[in-house]
């Protein structure tokens, strides 16, 4: 239970508020979306993403220019995060020193499944968009 509903339960047990105070507290505790919003008003709550897509566009009129149109499920990506903990100390080590080697410090050993509902909510937010000037292909890479 999260903590801003055990609080009001704790002030409802000791009679410092009314029931009705409490469904309030309550109703307003499970909306964080709401808050801040003028009486009445609905918060457009966002779905989940589902995707992540790379889609890769030939410049127009260029002959025999490839198309790309990659769409990977987020499950998987989570799948393949959780995974990382089977991955035996030895081999992690290895793994983590050629990434250090390509300058990338980062340590997939202390990645928690809180930490990629995180990365995958500040996904839902990302969208690239890469033109090239040389070739005039297009990147788009964003979550849907």
């Amino acid at each position: 239970m999260p903590e801003n509903q055990r609080r009001i339960l704790e002030l409802l047990k000791d009679k410092k508020i009314t029931v009705e105070e409490a469904e309030r507290l309550l109703a307003l505790a499970g909306e964080p979306e709401r808050r801040g919003l003028p009486p009445g008003a609905t918060a457009e709550k966002k779905s989940p993403p589902k995707y992540l897509r790379v889609v890769v566009q030939p410049a127009e009129g260029a002959p025999g220019g490839e198309r790309v149109n990659v769409r990977v499920p987020m499950n998987l990506i989570r799948a393949g995060m959780k995974l990382t903990s089977l991955i035996p100390p030895m081999v992690a080590a290895k793994v983590q020193e050629a990434m250090k080697e390509e300058g990338v410090n980062f340590d997939m050993r202390n990645f928690k499944p809180e930490d990629i509902e995180e990365l995958i909510e500040a996904l839902s937010d990302m969208e690239i968009n890469v033109e090239s000037n040389e070739h005039g292909e297009k990147v788009h890479v964003f979550v849907e």
